[in-house]
């Protein structure tokens, strides 16, 4: 029978090319036709420390990195210790035998990767060696990496005939050498290429793109991880007339600068992780209180304080819906998936013009560092986002009644007083009562205008509920699936848009006995939300700093189900 999929891992050390292989093997794979999902896992230093990444290759779309793994390629003795036993019983370990000896593990084989390497005289084919191997173990025609080979080194440089030479070398000698072991996987099945056209993306280049399309205008940032690579796109990509990004010095300059760029009417972002919203509170509040256009990007990790830097987490919500002191809850969506990267950013760029407030749009580490084949994305989708703007004459009541009103902008017609007092419906400064509960009222009755009833839902008779959020998407949908299979009555729901949700979906499961919400944090932050308002939902948590794996979901989703359908049939 053949393989519909296969997982591989990369373990080792900083440096030595782990995620490069990963990304190497599904960039040549979608190329063919196949689908893949890249998840990383790596420490804060710059350069060194333990280090793993793990490709998913399938016939199919792919909805998480996968529980188990069939081929471990490990550069040390530490990375051996560290994953060995993840490996599946029947899958193989290849072991780098230029650093190490691996004695006992029937299922390894060492390949000389850095001597084979050298042996083409080109250090840096050591990758290729790698991927010729697996290739072999799975049975990949060697026409499919030798076209990968030509596409990415062919640049039109006087060298390149060379480099594609030692790389093509490279990959004919690993599959030689792994040839000798007799080891075999079995035969993965031939690729199904999609009708669509695709694009092999990260999450923060989703974000990056997606923001761009909806026309942003203004881009600040400071760097941070996992946020970097975002400002890092936008310095080369967010350019021309009108257009600017730049690096800051810390993120409340960032926050006041997108401040300042939405109060004179452009469409301003910004980007960070947890530290940098902590920073970031007082100027989101101020965005909140005078109503000011701005996108904020949390790419999450784990926390509190410096934490987790480098690794995954969903622990930030309370903090991004309730970032300021007083009464403020903010808009929020949270992408899922590399595509809602792409629109999420897309929708939260609409959103904060559409609604003339701060907009926090969130991913994740597991996510932004993730690469994936996606749909290449419909533009014609993508509203350009635009504010209501003023065009009157001046004596203009800014902040009248609790409907949107047009924004003026500096220097054109109508008074346009913005600070962080409370206000009167001209905007000057007050401090009565009856004014800071009409302006509070008019501040959250504007959230409304973001509703939108736009969610996913499967089996909506059942009256226990899956609901995720973010990036443990991918995971429960795996363990949904085989959930069906196996005859548990549950349902199916999600959407990217936890403020406000969609208002079907929350009367859908204000209905249900029971919603499991599996998140990666522990506070159960989003079922607590959802209990607040009046659904009756649990959480499944996690807080290691990885994803969740499917199989981990099955399990707890199975026994929350049968103890609650017990405890119907008792009352």
């Amino acid at each position: 029978m053949q393989m519909r999929d296969f997982v591989v891992r990369f373990a080792g050390e900083g440096g030595q090319g782990v995620v490069t292989s990963a990304e190497g093997l599904a960039q040549s794979s979608t190329q063919v036709g196949y689908h893949a999902l890249t998840f990383a896992t790596f420490p804060s230093q710059i350069l060194g420390g333990p280090t793993w990444t793990q490709a998913r290759i399938s016939v199919d779309p792919v909805l998480a990195p996968g529980d188990d793994v069939d081929v471990l390629v490990v550069f040390n003795q530490d990375a051996y210790d560290s994953h060995h036993q993840d490996v599946r019983k029947d899958g193989v370990i290849i072991f780098n035998s230029s650093e190490f000896e691996l004695k006992g593990d029937d299922r390894s084989f060492g390949l000389p990767i850095d001597e084979l390497a050298k042996s083409t005289g080109n250090n840096r084919a050591a990758n290729m060696v790698i991927m010729g191997a697996l290739a072999h173990l799975v049975n990949m025609p060697q026409q499919y990496l030798v076209n990968f080979v030509e596409e990415r080194f062919n640049r039109g440089r006087a060298e390149d005939a060379e480099v594609i030479k030692s790389n093509i070398e490279a990959l004919t000698l690993g599959r030689t050498h792994i040839a000798e072991s007799g080891f075999v996987l079995g035969e993965l099945a031939p690729a199904e290429r999609p009708a669509y056209k695709q694009l092999m993306i990260k999450g923060n280049e989703a974000v990056s793109i997606g923001a761009m399309a909806a026309g942003l205008d203004f881009y600040v940032g400071y760097p941070i991880s996992p946020a970097t690579p975002i400002l890092l796109y936008m310095e080369r990509n967010l350019v021309g007339k009108d257009r600017v990004a730049y690096q800051v010095s810390s993120e409340i300059e960032s926050i006041t600068a997108i401040l300042g760029a939405g109060y004179a009417g452009k469409r301003s972002m910004t980007a960070t992780s947890g530290p940098g919203m902590s920073l970031m509170s007082e100027g989101l509040g101020l965005a909140w209180m005078a109503e000011i256009p701005l996108v904020v990007v949390n790419v999450q990790r784990g926390g509190p304080a410096t934490g987790l830097p480098t690794k995954t987490e969903q622990s930030d919500l309370f903090g991004c819906m309730y970032p300021a002191h007083g009464d403020v809850k903010l808009p929020i969506i949270a992408a899922g998936t590399v595509e809602e990267c792409f629109y999420g950013a897309a929708k939260a760029i609409e959103w904060a013009e559409r609604y003339q407030g701060p907009v926090i749009l969130m991913t994740e580490m597991a996510l932004a560092e993730r690469a994936q084949n996606i749909p290449m994305p419909d533009l014609s989708k993508i509203k350009q986002a635009k504010r209501e703007i003023y065009t009157g004459s001046n004596g203009y009541l800014r902040y009248a009644g609790h409907d949107l009103t047009p924004m003026p902008i500096p220097g054109s017609p109508g008074a346009y007083v913005a600070n962080g007092s409370e206000h009167d419906e001209m905007g000057d400064t007050t401090h009565l009562g009856e004014h800071h509960v009409n302006m509070t009222e008019r501040r959250f009755d504007k959230i409304k205008l973001l509703e939108e009833d736009d969610y996913e839902h499967e089996q909506q008779e059942n009256s226990i509920a899956v609901v995720p959020w973010g990036g443990s998407k991918g995971p429960a949908r795996e363990a949904f699936n085989t959930l069906q299979k196996n005859g548990l009555p549950v349902s199916w729901y999600y959407t990217m848009y936890l403020n406000p949700l969609p208002p079907k979906m929350l009367e859908e499961l204000k209905k249900k006995d029971l919603v499991i919400v599996p998140e990666l944090n522990y506070q159960g932050q989003f079922s607590s939300i959802l209990r607040s308002l009046g659904v009756k939902a649990e959480s499944i948590t996690q807080y290691t700093g990885l994803p969740f794996k499917a199989r981990t979901l099955v399990e707890k989703i199975t026994e929350m189900t049968n103890a609650r359908l017990k405890e119907t049939v008792r009352v």
